[in-house]
C-alpha cells in the first residue's frame, strides 16, 4: 500500500537549468509517496518505478529530491542520470552526475530515437533522457527519480503510463522565484529573465 507524509525544507534552493543537481535547500512542500514493498514486486515485469518531479528552474525540486533520496534510504530512490552537451562543471564526472555529449553526438542520439524526452534548453545546450539508462536502472529494481521540465515529465508518462507518477513542485511566488535565481549566483541576466519567463 502507500501512506503520504509531508515533507518541508525552509532553506533556499538551487537547480541546474531544469535537471537533477548537487546544489541544496528548497522552499517547496511536497508530500512522500512511500511505494509498495520493493521485494513483493512482479518480477515478470519492469519492477521499479518512475517518480517525475517537475517545477520551473529555481523552485527547490532538487533539493527535494536529494532531501527524498538521504532520508528515505528503503525506498531505493535513484536518479534518472540526464544527458547533456554540455561541458562538465567542476569535479561532474561522465556517467555519474551526466552523460556529457557534444551537439553533434547528442543530436546522433536524437535522430537514433534513443531519447524519452530531450530538450534544446539554448542553442546548442541539450538536455536529455536515455530511454536505454532508464530501462537498466528499473529492471535492476530501482525506483527512478526525474527532474525534467513539464513537457519533458509528460511525455515519459506517455510512455511508461500507471508505472509513472508525477509531482509538480511550485515556488511560493515569482518574486521569491527571481530572488533564489540571482542569489545562486550561476546565471547570467538573460538566463534569468528567460527562467523567470518560463515560471510565468
Amino acid at each position: 500500500g502507500q501512506q503520504e507524509q509531508p515533507f518541508r525544507n525552509a532553506e533556499h534552493c538551487g537547480d541546474d537549468e531544469g535537471r537533477a543537481g548537487a546544489d541544496k535547500g528548497a522552499g517547496a512542500q511536497c508530500h512522500v509517496i512511500f511505494l509498495s514493498n520493493p521485494h513483493n514486486r512482479d518480477h515478470t515485469h519492469i519492477m521499479g518505478k518512475l517518480i517525475i518531479f517537475s517545477a520551473p528552474s529555481g523552485s527547490g525540486k532538487s533539493s527535494i529530491v536529494h532531501r527524498l533520496m538521504q532520508d528515505y534510504p528503503e525506498l531505493n530512490l535513484a536518479f534518472s542520470i540526464s544527458a547533456t552537451s554540455r561541458p562538465p562543471r567542476g569535479t561532474e564526472q561522465h556517467g555519474v552526475d551526466y552523460f556529457f555529449f557534444s551537439p553533434e553526438e547528442f543530436r546522433e542520439h536524437i535522430s537514433r530515437g534513443e531519447f524519452l524526452e530531450y530538450e534544446e534548453v539554448y542553442p546548442n545546450r541539450f538536455y536529455g533522457t536515455l530511454r536505454a539508462q532508464v530501462d537498466r536502472q528499473l529492471q535492476a529494481g530501482q525506483n527512478v527519480i526525474f527532474d525534467v521540465d513539464v513537457a519533458g515529465g509528460c511525455r515519459i508518462r506517455e510512455i511508461y503510463g500507471t508505472q509513472a507518477m508525477s509531482i509538480f513542485v511550485q515556488p511560493p511566488s515569482l518574486e521569491e522565484l527571481e530572488r533564489r535565481l540571482r542569489t545562486r549566483n550561476t546565471d547570467s541576466e538573460e538566463q534569468i529573465v528567460q527562467r523567470l519567463g518560463k515560471a510565468e
